[in-house]
């Protein structure tokens, strides 16, 4: 059940229970279900209002990574170099690599430099 079928279903109970509108307790219950009401309205709203914002910032983002691919090319790969042969895709564990991902190993398998490290 929705909140907005959760204040219609006090609304009718209420109702249903053919209170004295003129006593003050009648007048505060009645109040308090408008109240109640109108809050569902307000949530509703908002709910509708934070869906289209969260959709146009999800387009931003996506605006705004093609953006960077553009401008600042594809950073993802290691760019670090072996010290004996100047590969690219060869780095040892101990070495300080240039891009400092800090994950760079080399088994030096596809290596011409002809060192190796033991694992």
């Amino acid at each position: 059940m929705t909140i907005k079928e959760k204040a219609a279903y006090l609304k009718g109970l209420a109702s249903g229970l053919n209170l004295d509108m003129s006593t003050p307790e009648a007048k505060l219950i009645d109040a308090l279900i408008d109240l109640v009401s109108d809050v569902c309205a307000e949530v509703a709203e908002l709910s509708d209002e934070t869906h289209v914002l969260n959709d146009y910032i999800e387009e931003i983002d996506e605006d705004l990574g093609n953006v960077e691919e553009v401008v600042f090319g594809d950073d993802d790969e290691c760019e670090c170099d072996c010290d004996e042969c100047d590969d690219d895709d060869c780095c040892f564990e101990d070495d300080e690599c240039d891009c400092g991902c800090g994950e760079c190993d080399c088994s030096h398998d596809e290596c011409d430099c002809g060192e190796s490290e033991e694992k």
